[in-house]
């Protein structure tokens, strides 16, 4: 009820705010907004045994759909391009936490296994989509259609899967490096399968070359970000450090770099969360000793007793230890701010309104079982990781399944009861993976 009344209190000024603070200043109350509830959300959420992703989730649903009460003040935020920026700013800073406490070692050690995941997540889904479903539940449709469908299944979100096993503390386990390194393979697939539908849509074929340098452009951007970066990283923090020791050059440091390579991604064709997942990767807390860690030391030490004058140096080591992931730590506070705004703005998509035709919702569960088996047989890839945990972590389709539908929906090639079915396909893997993760995670143990 205290969680309630403090919501009514959030909402009450709205319509006064709203009406005269413009575009900026209504931005900033809807930030606000976000934030707050989404705190008040997500330890629901997690009292009844659920991640707090779930909450953020289910409150945008909850504000995207206020409209069909006839509250209309959300309205806007899902389509304001400055809430959007930062909403992606969210997920770029969500999958640089992921980079940073995922050691390359761990995920060399599982790569292939997760080669095999990440191609049988496209594979499976696409044939599903593209030759079973499609002509089964939607028939009549053009090939094309058909093979888009395909294409959208094939897609994987793994901004909601990392936060998962980032909430539970089971990012360094074997089944989330396979779907770490699953979800890299999946992007660069799934932009393959993208670009060849499209061209075969606009131009009714597609070259061998054109697909080649789309996975030569994949291959050279994943393998040169990370090989060069870790060769300059050392260096660099040695030389910035130089110029300002303390933790803001650090900060700046990690975060810019995770920028860059987010934009460079971007740039190749590639999503900007696997530049931000390959920044995280190239700082090994061994890279950043040159900066000043060892002053949590001299902070402690006058603090022990005079009597024990060896436990100072018997602390020191696991002192310093932790002193050396500061640079996970450090980037913690921002993603309290943007990352929350990514996952309220994602329920924000759900169009509730979707799910009033019966005839659309059954064909949209047929799909979703389908877009769901898909991805459960890539688990069957990953061994004694646990294929269960891993399929499911690839089951989320989110905004990347969304982006994928809106080039057919360009294209012209999809009409709006596939859409729909869509639509109802994201909202379903979206809200049942979190949830079913959980489950699985703590059988587990």
């Amino acid at each position: 009820m205290r969680r309630c009344g403090a919501l009514a209190l959030l909402l009450f000024p709205l319509p006064v705010l709203a009406a005269g603070g413009g575009v900026v200043g209504e931005n900033l109350l809807w930030l606000a907004l976000i934030l707050m509830s989404a705190r008040l959300f997500a330890p629901l959420a997690q009292r009844v045994g659920f991640p707090a992703v779930l909450g953020e989730l289910l409150l945008g649903v909850v504000l995207g759909n206020l409209s069909l009460l006839g509250l209309h003040l959300f309205d806007t935020i899902a389509r304001d391009p400055i809430i959007a920026f930062i909403a992606e700013l969210g997920v770029i800073v969500l999958l640089l936490q992921i980079g940073l406490e995922t050691r390359l070692a761990d995920l060399i050690k599982v790569g292939p296994r997760a080669f095999a995941v990440g191609c049988l997540g496209i594979v499976a889904p696409f044939l599903l989509g593209a030759f079973v479903v499609g002509p089964w539940l939607l028939p009549g449709l053009s090939p094309n259609a058909y093979l888009f469908l395909g294409a959208t299944l094939a897609a994987t979100s793994v901004g909601i899967t990392g936060r998962v096993f980032r909430d539970m503390g089971k990012l360094d386990t074997p089944a989330a490096r396979i779907v770490l390194g699953a979800a890299v393979i999946d992007d660069v697939l799934g932009l393959v399968i993208l670009a060849v539908v499209s061209s075969l849509v606009t131009a009714g074929s597609v070259s061998v070359g054109e697909v080649g340098w789309i996975v030569a452009e994949a291959v050279l951007f994943l393998g040169g970000s990370i090989w060069l970066g870790r060769l300059i990283a050392p260096h660099s923090s040695k030389w910035l450090a130089r110029l300002d020791a303390g933790p803001s050059m650090l900060f700046a440091q990690v975060l810019a770099t995770g920028l860059a390579l987010a934009w460079l991604a971007h740039a190749m064709g590639l999503a900007p969360i696997i530049g931000a997942f390959a920044a995280g990767l190239l700082f090994e807390p061994v890279f950043l000793r040159d900066f000043d860690q060892p002053a949590i030391v001299r902070e402690i030490e006058p603090l022990l007793p005079a009597e024990a004058p060896g436990l100072a140096e018997r602390l020191r080591p696991i002192l310093l230890r932790h002193a050396g992931h500061q640079h996970e730590h450090m980037i913690e506070p921002i993603g309290y701010f943007f990352v929350p705004v990514f996952f309220v703005l994602t329920g924000m998509q759900v169009d509730l309104e979707t799910l009033a035709d019966p005839a659309v919702l059954g064909i949209g569960i047929g799909v979703t079982v389908a877009a769901i088996a898909g991805k459960l047989l890539a688990g069957l890839a990953a061994g004694s990781a646990g294929k269960w945990l891993v399929g499911w972590g690839m089951v989320p389709r989110g905004e990347v399944g969304l982006i994928f539908a809106m080039v057919g929906k360009q294209l012209g090639v999809m009409n709006e009861a596939m859409f729909s079915v869509i639509v109802i396909m994201v909202i379903l893997t979206t809200m049942i993976t979190p949830p079913v993760l959980t489950v699985l995670m703590r059988r587990r143990g």
